[in-house]
């Protein structure tokens, strides 16, 4: 199908058209969705099947990308406040000069093996991309649209298709951010234009059936994702009902698929706390960590390694790589996941101070990673040394102020220690224990093996 075809069909009902189009999406692609197994209905899924991967995998990259890395967060010779990826918004740049990023944007220096492999080398299992942005670009070649990096750019090249390919062959998963909001679509602005979130617009359901609908249907035929992650969810357009709607319509079309809490409007802010009933799989704070976790729940924690999400090219704010070592570890000892950001330059290179902090964990997790990958949450609550995650029979203690006179002490915990070692001990040399009802004591070295996080692993009788 053309893109003229595609858009040919916007003329038609809105229901019955999102549901043609993701009929001759679905048949006419190469890609297998997993409801495409040997022509058969696939077999549903429960909901710990679906989330076994991404609750395995707790580490992964985020990716927001997009024109927006053209300006990266100056217009008009003015550093705009907010910029990045909000730099349409925040400015108030109307659509048809906002366009003019796009024939800019030519990322000669992207290579998606490069992306992929520094995302597994950091101990990374998955990547989320932003397919589309809150300001309507698109990062795939789209069959509705003639607003993507085909089209609208010198580039003509599919990113998402060669991520694809990269992360399949290299063992990563590849998942998407798509807003529910755009700034760019007619049917889907608000009416107080230039002021993109103001008020409601009558044709949004128009947007959602003939536009939203058929692209997310293309992203799940074409590049079968992991995860969709939605954003935009806020505006006054959108409602509980809608969100549960889609929902259940994408999980028609891949029942693997995993779907964030803000497909709906149950997220409580940036805390990303799911409310009552609402749709979704997992829920999404925002530049923080719970201090608590989220007992009982699928969470993950989205963060900037500086301040912004979007490329900005003066954003020298960087986290250092020891503070987000042990963000990592906490979030995994409580039972999380850790989504942390890289916002690639309009050349398609990840900056340098994003390389530096991934290498610099990847050196870590490459030591350590078993006590992340796979982890569930602290059985000793969070000691003043540091932090715990367990797995199987295995307690992880991640010790972040080594003591100094060389003597750990541990609450207590349930079963007996077998023995204990350092993680970075290739050896396993068996540390002794002595364990009482009041807790345990365990005897260090003099020197951490680790200055940010060295891990001591305690063997027990019973997982």
């Amino acid at each position: 199908m053309t893109k003229q075809e595609g858009r040919q069909w916007l003329v038609i009902g809105a229901t019955v058209v999102s549901l043609l189009i993701a009929l001759v999406i679905l048949a006419s692609c190469g890609g297998e969705t997993n409801a495409q197994v040997s022509g058969t209905k696939a077999e549903p899924m429960s909901q710990d099947q679906r989330m076994d991967w991404w609750r395995d995998a707790r580490f992964g990259m985020f990716v927001h990308w997009g024109v927006y890395a053209v300006p990266a967060g100056t217009y008009k010779g003015k550093r705009i406040d907010g910029g990045g990826e909000w730099i349409m918004n925040t400015a108030q740049i109307p659509v048809a000069e906002y366009e003019k990023f796009a024939p800019r944007f030519d990322p000669v220096g992207f290579r998606a093996d490069e992306w992929v492999r520094l995302a597994k080398n950091a101990g990374m299992k998955y990547i989320v991309i932003t397919s589309k942005h809150h300001d309507g670009f698109c990062l795939w070649d789209s069959k509705v649209t003639d607003y993507d990096i085909m089209d609208a750019t010198p580039f003509k090249r599919d990113i998402l298709k060669e991520l694809s390919v990269a992360c399949k062959k290299q063992g990563v998963k590849l998942c998407f951010y798509h807003s529910i909001m755009d700034w760019h679509h007619p049917d889907a602005q608000g009416l107080s234009y230039p002021n993109y979130n103001d008020g409601s617009n009558p044709n949004f359901g128009r947007y959602v059936e003939t536009y939203m609908k058929p692209q997310l249907a293309e992203l799940v035929a074409n590049y079968n994702p992991g995860v969709l992650w939605f954003d935009g969810e806020w505006i006054k357009d959108w409602t509980e009902p809608q969100g549960k709607e889609l929902y259940a319509y994408l999980r028609t079309l891949q029942p693997s698929l995993i779907i964030n809490n803000r497909v709906g409007k149950g997220r409580q802010g940036m805390e990303g706390l799911t409310k009552g009933d609402s749709a979704g799989d997992f829920g999404t704070p925002e530049q923080q960590v719970p201090p608590e976790g989220l007992p009982g729940v699928d969470w993950e924690t989205c963060m900037t390694m500086n301040d912004t999400w979007g490329y900005k090219s003066f954003d020298e704010n960087w986290k250092s790589t020891e503070e987000l070592v042990r963000m990592l570890a906490d979030i995994a000892s409580k039972g999380g996941n850790f989504l942390l950001n890289v916002g690639p330059t309009p050349e398609g290179l990840i900056p340098a101070a994003s390389v530096e902090r991934l290498e610099g964990m990847g050196k870590w997790m490459a030591v350590n990673g078993e006590s992340i990958h796979g982890a569930t949450a602290s059985v000793i609550g969070r000691p003043e040394w540091g932090r715990c995650t367990v797995k199987g029979d295995k307690l992880y203690l991640h010790v972040f102020n080594w003591p100094a006179d060389g003597t750990l002490e541990v609450p207590a915990v349930r079963g007996q220690v077998q023995r204990a070692y350092l993680l970075a001990d290739k050896k396993h040399t068996s540390i002794p224990v002595t364990q009482s009802a009041e807790g345990l004591i365990v005897p260090l070295p003099s020197q951490a093996p680790d200055a940010i996080d060295s891990v001591i692993v305690l063997v027990l009788k019973n997982k």
